[in-house]
């Protein structure tokens, strides 16, 4: 069975910045088609949103067209899922309650960030997805599935 995933924006930026490292070997599983990518109008325009800002740009050495051909290819590997309804477990960051929202609608098996902390709410605990940082998914990844 494929795992689905939703991948916090900082992986994504990670994973770009650099070949070597968890969140780039996340991003090869994704594209190689090994897992599978939830994506929401609303995470596609976040990720657009933070790739394409100057200071980002700067540290990762893309331009944005190569940055909006990647993301097209995200787009076109994702299953993509619309919202019907907004989910807001009162994260403290509004973009992360929109990764969250992804996760649940996509029924994902796995909510990636490097930013474990900024997830945590009493309000995701009955959520049906694992919320784990990149090198942990890996190390899960290699013990189960390779």
């Amino acid at each position: 069975m494929i795992k689905i995933i939703t991948m916090d924006t900082n992986v994504l930026v990670a994973a770009l910045m650099s070949n070597l490292g968890a969140s780039h070997y996340i991003l090869r599983l994704v594209l190689e088609e090994k897992i599978q990518l939830a994506l929401t109008p609303s995470v596609y325009f976040e990720y657009y949103d933070v790739l394409t800002r100057p200071e980002i740009l700067a540290k990762i050495h893309l331009s944005i067209k190569n940055i909006e051909n990647i993301l097209d290819l995200l787009a076109l590997l994702a299953k993509k899922h619309a919202v019907y309804f907004l989910l807001r477990p009162n994260l403290f960051d509004e973009k992360d309650n929109l990764i969250c929202e992804c996760a649940f609608t996509s029924q994902s098996h796995y909510l990636i960030t490097s930013n474990i902390k900024d997830f945590i709410s009493g309000e995701l605990k009955a959520f049906h997805f694992q919320i784990i940082t990149p090198k942990a998914f890996c190390r899960l990844w290699r013990k189960d599935d390779e």
